[in-house]
């Protein structure tokens, strides 16, 4: 596995992040009240200082009181303001050694303010949900927000009894206390703070298939009413769960689990080992079947392999989005390469001013980056044939499991499967602006 951590800091969001140390768990304790939306939280952060010596560091912390902090005990001089909570300790922590950070906070959580509108903490009209990417995590709970430092969690949420909370990871315990429920996920596996997703509602909780035998259990968690909907629109989610397991190695996590909001989101958000859906995405007609696909496929490309920083944002969603097409082809829909057809059609009308591999935080999540990275992954296929481009995906996913990765990282790692060189392919497709020609799959005898 190859961690590629940025040396300084991320160059689309320089706020956010702290790359001098890095996080090896977190563990979160909350209590959070949906009608006030009144959130009190307390973290115990372990954490390793890099190669110098730290006489400060910075968390991300959006706008609430501070109760107390710690650091090995012993407190600190600290300010926090602008989301970034500057921390120095009574005496510096060397270089190398493990250090702990205990921080406790409370006030009523809001988004945090994006290009994209609020991230993050969203207090809905009963309930709550936190959807983080790509800069939200700190508008509930202090941490290095920056997605190549990746942690565990333990997460503890103390909720009033009528009300589920659903988490990435495994749920460990749920304990009832009088009125109130508290609810404890354990996500073992090294997690990205944008990643850590939650959801907060009157839920009713269906098991998607039969995992059987060393099967990945599957859940989804939706208000009642949308029940015989989401049966429909779900329904395939386990035959995609078999054909990306084949098409990308075995699932990465313990469990995955869907939770739909009673409201409707602009779009679905993947969090690691969970992703959250609105109303508007369950019709009973599988209108949004492809992107339950998209929402599954991050859980290899982006939660497993996740990015050194933003700029490399097109090995998520490019990948997500290919996944999709995927799927189509594999389950009786439109082929990939008539929906590379397709995307290219549409590029072909748009601005040719997009780079993947550095499009800059204003196009991040432009939907150019998302059809452009579908079609280069398309490139990819045509150039090495499927037999060398799904064995290269796999050894992908298993060479990187749990670790962060570049662009370079990737071309580098492509280059290895093909009989020609492949630097044209990328210089025209990742590197460059003007949409290359339409790239076609070779017939198989």
């Amino acid at each position: 596995m190859a961690v590629q951590q940025s040396a300084g800091p991320d160059p689309y969001f320089p706020d956010n992040g702290d790359p001098r140390y890095r996080v090896h768990r977190y563990e979160l304790t909350l209590d959070y009240r949906p009608g006030p939306n009144r959130l009190a939280g307390s973290a115990r952060i372990n954490a390793i200082a890099g190669r110098s010596p730290l006489a400060e560091f910075q968390l991300n912390l959006a706008d609430f009181r501070i109760g107390r902090i710690r650091v090995d005990g012993r407190q600190p001089h600290y300010t926090h303001r602008g989301g970034r909570l500057r921390v120095k300790p009574a005496k510096p922590i060397r270089a190398g050694a493990a250090f702990t950070v205990e921080v406790h906070w409370s006030g009523n959580p809001k988004p945090v303010a994006s290009p994209w509108g609020g991230l993050g903490w969203e207090e809905l009209s009963d309930g709550a949900l936190v959807a983080s990417q790509p800069i939200g995590a700190p508008s509930w709970y202090p941490c290095n927000d920056r997605p190549a430092d990746k942690a565990s969690y333990l997460i503890s949420v103390t909720t009033p009894s009528a009300y589920a909370v659903v988490s990435g990871g495994r749920l460990l315990t749920r304990t009832t206390k009088a009125s109130t429920t508290t609810w404890v996920y354990e996500q073992s596996a090294p997690t990205s703070s944008y990643l850590v997703g939650l959801a907060i509602g009157k839920f009713q909780t269906v098991l998607l298939g039969d995992p059987g035998p060393g099967g990945v259990a599957q859940h989804g968690h939706i208000p009642a009413h949308l029940l015989p909907e989401f049966s429909r629109d779900f329904a395939r989610q386990p035959q995609m769960m078999e054909l990306f397991q084949e098409l990308f190695g075995p699932y990465p996590f313990e469990e995955y689990a869907v939770a739909v909001t009673e409201e409707e989101l602009d779009v679905p958000v993947e969090a690691q080992g969970l992703s959250l859906f609105g109303s508007n995405h369950v019709d009973g007609a599988r209108g949004s079947e492809r992107l339950v696909a998209h929402e599954l496929a991050h859980q290899w490309f982006g939660n497993c392999v996740s990015i050194a920083d933003w700029r490399h944002i097109w090995l998520n969603e490019g990948f997500a989005k290919y996944a999709e097409w995927l799927w189509s082809e594999r389950s009786g829909g439109r082929s990939a390469q008539q929906l590379a057809a397709a995307a290219h059609r549409l590029l072909a009308g748009q601005p040719q001013d997009l780079r993947l591999a550095d499009p800059g935080r204003r196009s991040m999540f432009d939907d150019r980056l998302y059809e452009r990275g579908g079609l280069t992954l398309h490139a990819l296929r045509c150039a090495l044939g499927d037999e060398a481009f799904f064995r290269m995906l796999r050894g992908w996913v298993r060479l990187h499991r749990n670790g962060s990765v570049t662009t370079a990282v990737f071309t580098e790692h492509a280059a290895r499967f093909a009989d020609e060189p492949l630097q044209g392919l990328f210089d025209a497709w990742v590197y460059g602006a003007l949409l290359p020609p339409l790239p076609v799959l070779r017939e198989v005898p």
